[in-house]
């Protein structure tokens, strides 16, 4: 008989969150502290990461992630003062938007370094602590953040970005194959809209803003439980028969139909 009180429990588990110090990786980790799990949260800006670290309750290790360095750094803290980990949240990104004529070469080595690289090689490297998390009945976690321009064709000229994003979720089905066998799922948060430094410029004004949520079936921009939720569905019992799916959280965007 299932268990109400415990299906969508995360609580004693062992969590890393990059790029946790604001944004949608801050509501992430927000929702895993609250929910009684042991989180980690990485950022490249030491001050800012480490100031996130204590409001939420949480252990703090600065390192860029788009650098072998970094990620060795970030492997190397978890490792020291732990001996598993149950779930790590690829969230760690960035985005680069210019018109068509003026983008730049350089946006696409950026962007493909920090988000597909850089998840790519963390998980890689993490291999070994989820492999000591993982049973068949609650495997180990790994949730690659996305995005819904990786769905459909944004809106926006952010070239690399979306086409970042589609590889990530593309290496997220590859590695999910790959990491069954070990008890080890691997799914995909596809965000929509979220407050977000990359959504500043946007939503920080009231005209665009209103025209952003205007396109939003649900008819709002997500709110942090939305995100945090569905990372906790995904890291708890309820969620430990999914893997390599790719799951929009965008109030509907990339299921609404585009006029011709």
């Amino acid at each position: 008989m299932l268990q109400n009180m415990t299906l969508f429990s995360v609580e004693g588990k062992i969590v890393v969150v990059t790029g946790g110090s604001r944004g949608i990786g801050r509501m992430i980790a927000a929702g895993f502290v609250a929910a009684g799990a042991t989180v980690y949260i990485s950022s490249r800006k030491a001050a800012e990461v480490g100031k996130t670290a204590a409001e939420l309750g949480c252990v703090a290790v600065p390192a860029d992630l788009s650098t072998e360095e970094g990620v060795s750094a970030l492997v190397d803290a978890v490792t020291a003062r732990e001996s598993r980990l149950d779930v790590l949240v690829n969230n760690a990104g960035a985005t680069w938007g210019a018109p068509l004529e003026e983008y730049p070469g350089h946006a696409f080595d950026k962007l493909w370094g920090i988000n597909v690289k850089g998840v790519f090689h963390l998980t890689q490297q993490f291999l070994p602590l989820l492999r000591a998390a993982a049973s068949p009945g609650d495997p180990a976690r790994v949730i690659n953040i996305g995005s819904i321009d990786g769905i459909r064709v944004p809106s926006m000229e952010n070239y690399a970005y979306s086409a970042a994003k589609a590889a990530v979720h593309m290496l997220t089905r590859h590695l999910s194959q790959r990491l069954a066998r070990e008890s080890i799922t691997v799914n995909a948060i596809a965000p929509g809209p979220f407050e977000s430094k990359m959504m500043a410029f946007a939503l920080d004004d009231p005209a665009t803003r209103s025209a952003i949520e205007s396109h939003v079936p649900l008819g709002r921009i997500g709110a942090p439980e939305d995100m945090a939720g569905t990372a906790i569905f995904l890291s708890s019992r309820a969620g430990a028969y999914l893997t390599g799916a790719i799951i929009p959280v965008d109030g509907g965007i990339s299921a609404h139909s585009q006029p011709l």
